[in-house]
This record gives structure tokens, C-alpha cells and sequence, in this order.
């Protein structure tokens, strides 16, 4: 595929507070969309493709629904814009192990495409100076599997570390927000029920029943640097879908 010179991204910089020298940084992407298979495919109808609406996604399902078979009896496959095999977790003691559900598990790991990778690489790049906000979520810890940045186990423990992420302020929905990637659901995690509340730390207990899927985790707060609350709730979605398995 050929990037044009229209494919850009925008970074915004970020105070790199780990280092000693005052004038580091680091950028981020700034993710102004989202798209999920339902948005492609109104976008590729609204190209004029010879493809009908249902047609496309019927064709999306079935092919999802062989890589998922091929994928789940061992194979490696390479599928849209990534290959995807199986990974093995887990420590086997002796040459006879058998399996035990509870001590190994199954994973997916996903390498990009040469083709992803090098359109990416011909992305033109601009930075825009810093960020507006100076919030910013780094990595999300999920305590019961050890994972970052990939998982919510429901009932267990969670640490998010950042920037000016504490949650405080009056105004309605201010707390950590789990949203479900395909329905849009919220579940809303006030700031009585976060044990840990620091500018630079968050951590709360995953609600029991939370439905399995992907989710965005969102924090909204009105903390400032100051005594006084920001007039209006400032708010951060983190870059990576967390998994909460059945």
C-alpha cells in the first residue's frame, strides 16, 4: 500500500521526569479517532468500492472466523495486518508435565506486517510542541497476572501510573471510567472506592462482574497543581485496550 503525503501523525511532548536534566522529553501520539470494523467498512462503502456494506462484512466475519480456527488449532496466521500465533506461559516441571489450567496459559502474540511497518515508516511526522495538559496515564498494572498494559483480571487489583491523574473534583463522572470497546458500556469507578490516590498513582479493585471484552480505561479529574479544583473535569484515555477474559 502507498502512503500518501496526507498520512500524518501529530505528536505532543511530555516531561520525561525520570532523567535529571530539566529540558527531556518524550512524545506521544495524539489519537484524535478511533475506528472499529463497522467504521471501515462505511468508510470503504463511501469510496464507491464495487463491495456492498453487507457484503463487506460478511466477508470480514468468515475470514475472522477461519483465523480464529486456524489460530486456536496451533497455526500461524497471517491475517489483515498482522501475524498471529500462539504463545505458552507457564514453567513445566519434569520431561512427563502435563498440562494444568492453573498454572499455564495460552497467549496471542501479534507481529505487524511488513506492509503496516513500512507505511508507518513513511508516515511524515509533526510535533507540535507541549502537551495543553500535562496529564498523562504511563502503564496500567494488573496485580493478578503480573501484566502491563494488557489485561483487568475482574475482583483483583489494579495500579495506573502517570501524571497529575488524581481523582478529585465535584463535577458529575469525575473517577476512573472502563469502557467496553464494542458497546460503549461505562462502569464508573468513583474516588471512594480507589484505595490508592496520588497525582502520580491510581489503584482500585476491578468490579467482580465485569463483562468479558476490551475496554478503555478513562481517568476524568478536576486536580490540579494548586489547592483549587480545574473549572472543568480534564480527561485522559489511555492508548491501550486492556482484555478482561470469561
Amino acid at each position: 500500500m502507498e502512503v500518501k503525503e496526507k498520512n500524518s501523525v501529530m505528536l505532543e511532548l511530555h516531561d520525561l521526569s525520570i532523567t535529571e536534566k530539566k529540558d527531556d522529553r518524550f512524545a506521544r501520539v495524539v489519537t484524535s479517532l478511533s475506528f472499529n470494523e463497522d467504521d471501515l467498512v462505511d468508510i470503504a462503502v463511501s469510496r464507491r468500492t464495487d463491495f456492498s456494506e453487507n457484503t463487506l462484512r460478511a466477508a470480514i466475519d468468515i475470514l475472522k472466523n477461519i483465523a480464529i480456527e486456524e489460530i486456536c488449532n496451533g497455526a500461524s496466521v497471517q491475517f489483515g495486518l498482522g501475524y498471529f500465533h500462539l504463545n505458552v506461559n507457564g514453567v513445566f516441571v519434569g520431561d512427563n508435565a502435563k498440562w494444568d489450567s492453573e498454572k499455564h496459559a495460552l497467549s496471542v502474540h501479534v507481529t505487524p506486517t511488513a506492509e503496516l511497518r513500512n507505511a508507518v515508516k513513511k508516515c511524515t511526522v509533526n510535533v507540535r510542541g507541549m502537551a495543553a495538559s500535562p496529564m498523562a496515564i504511563n502503564s496500567v498494572i494488573d496485580v493478578a497476572s503480573g501484566t502491563t498494559n494488557q489485561k483487568l483480571t475482574p475482583g483483583a487489583p489494579v495500579n495506573v501510573e502517570g501524571t497529575r491523574i488524581k481523582i478529585e473534583g465535584d463535577k458529575e463522572g469525575i473517577g476512573i471510567k472502563l469502557i467496553k470497546e464494542d458497546t460503549k458500556d461505562e462502569t464508573l469507578i468513583p474516588a471512594t472506592h480507589i484505595s490508592t490516590n496520588s497525582p502520580s498513582k491510581l489503584s482500585f479493585v476491578v468490579p467482580a462482574d465485569l463483562a468479558a471484552g476490551d475496554y478503555r480505561l478513562v481517568v476524568v479529574t478536576q486536580h490540579s497543581s494548586s489547592k483549587v479544583f480545574l473549572k472543568e473535569p480534564r480527561t485522559f484515555v489511555f492508548d491501550y485496550l486492556l482484555e478482561v477474559d470469561a
